[in-house]
Protein backbone atom coordinates (compact mmCIF):
# COMPACT_ATOMS: atom_id res chain seq x y z
CA UNK A 1 0.00 0.00 0.00
CA UNK A 2 1.25 3.50 -0.78
CA UNK A 3 1.63 5.46 2.47
CA UNK A 4 3.14 8.67 1.10
CA UNK A 5 1.49 9.74 -2.15
CA UNK A 6 3.74 12.78 -2.59
CA UNK A 7 6.94 10.70 -2.54
CA UNK A 8 5.32 7.39 -3.59
CA UNK A 9 6.59 5.46 -0.57
CA UNK A 10 4.98 2.15 0.32
CA UNK A 11 4.45 0.51 3.69
CA UNK A 12 6.77 -2.30 2.57
CA UNK A 13 9.56 0.15 1.81
CA UNK A 14 9.17 1.80 5.22
CA UNK A 15 9.09 -1.62 6.92
CA UNK A 16 12.25 -2.72 5.10
CA UNK A 17 14.12 0.35 6.35
CA UNK A 18 12.85 -0.09 9.92
CA UNK A 19 13.89 -3.74 9.94
CA UNK A 20 17.35 -2.56 8.85
CA UNK A 21 17.48 -0.53 12.06
CA UNK A 22 16.20 2.90 11.09
CA UNK A 23 14.08 5.14 13.30
CA UNK A 24 11.18 7.22 11.98
CA UNK A 25 13.42 10.28 11.66
CA UNK A 26 15.97 8.29 9.66
CA UNK A 27 13.25 6.81 7.42
CA UNK A 28 11.86 10.31 6.92
CA UNK A 29 15.29 11.64 5.94
CA UNK A 30 16.11 8.69 3.67
CA UNK A 31 12.76 8.29 1.88
CA UNK A 32 11.28 11.76 2.20
CA UNK A 33 8.09 10.40 3.77
CA UNK A 34 5.97 13.05 5.55
CA UNK A 35 8.10 15.92 4.23
CA UNK A 36 5.68 17.54 1.81
CA UNK A 37 1.97 17.72 2.61
CA UNK A 38 2.29 15.76 5.90
CA UNK A 39 -0.94 13.79 5.50
CA UNK A 40 0.91 10.46 5.71
CA UNK A 41 2.88 11.11 8.89
CA UNK A 42 0.47 9.30 11.22
CA UNK A 43 0.27 6.22 9.00
CA UNK A 44 4.06 6.21 8.44
CA UNK A 45 4.68 6.43 12.18
CA UNK A 46 2.23 3.56 12.74
CA UNK A 47 4.12 1.38 10.23
CA UNK A 48 7.42 2.22 11.95
CA UNK A 49 5.99 1.45 15.38
CA UNK A 50 4.41 -1.82 14.24
CA UNK A 51 7.64 -3.02 12.60
CA UNK A 52 9.74 -2.00 15.60
CA UNK A 53 7.54 -4.01 17.98
CA UNK A 54 6.91 -7.05 15.79
CA UNK A 55 10.55 -7.57 14.81
CA UNK A 56 12.77 -7.24 17.86
CA UNK A 57 16.53 -7.38 17.45
CA UNK A 58 18.29 -10.56 18.53
CA UNK A 59 21.69 -10.35 20.18
CA UNK A 60 24.01 -13.16 21.13
CA UNK A 61 24.68 -13.16 24.87
CA UNK A 62 27.89 -14.90 25.98
CA UNK A 63 27.72 -14.18 29.70
CA UNK A 64 28.61 -17.00 32.08
CA UNK A 65 30.18 -18.99 29.23
CA UNK A 66 26.74 -19.98 27.94
CA UNK A 67 25.53 -18.82 24.57
CA UNK A 68 21.96 -17.65 24.58
CA UNK A 69 19.95 -15.37 22.36
CA UNK A 70 18.50 -12.29 24.00
CA UNK A 71 15.81 -10.24 22.29
CA UNK A 72 16.07 -6.48 22.53
CA UNK A 73 12.99 -4.30 22.22
CA UNK A 74 14.92 -1.76 20.17
CA UNK A 75 18.13 -1.34 18.24
CA UNK A 76 19.57 0.84 21.00
CA UNK A 77 19.25 -2.00 23.54
CA UNK A 78 21.11 -4.50 21.38
CA UNK A 79 24.73 -4.99 22.42
CA UNK A 80 25.38 -6.59 19.04
CA UNK A 81 24.57 -3.36 17.26
CA UNK A 82 27.86 -1.45 17.20
CA UNK A 83 27.33 1.01 14.39
CA UNK A 84 24.65 2.14 12.02
CA UNK A 85 24.66 0.36 8.63
CA UNK A 86 23.40 3.48 6.92
CA UNK A 87 24.80 6.94 6.59
CA UNK A 88 22.88 10.15 6.98
CA UNK A 89 25.45 11.98 4.85
CA UNK A 90 24.14 13.06 1.47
Amino acid sequence: MIVCVCRRVSDREIARHVRAGMTFDEVQFELGVATQCGQCEGCARDVVAQCSVSHPVAALNRDDGVRTIQLATSIQESSAWNSSPHSLAA
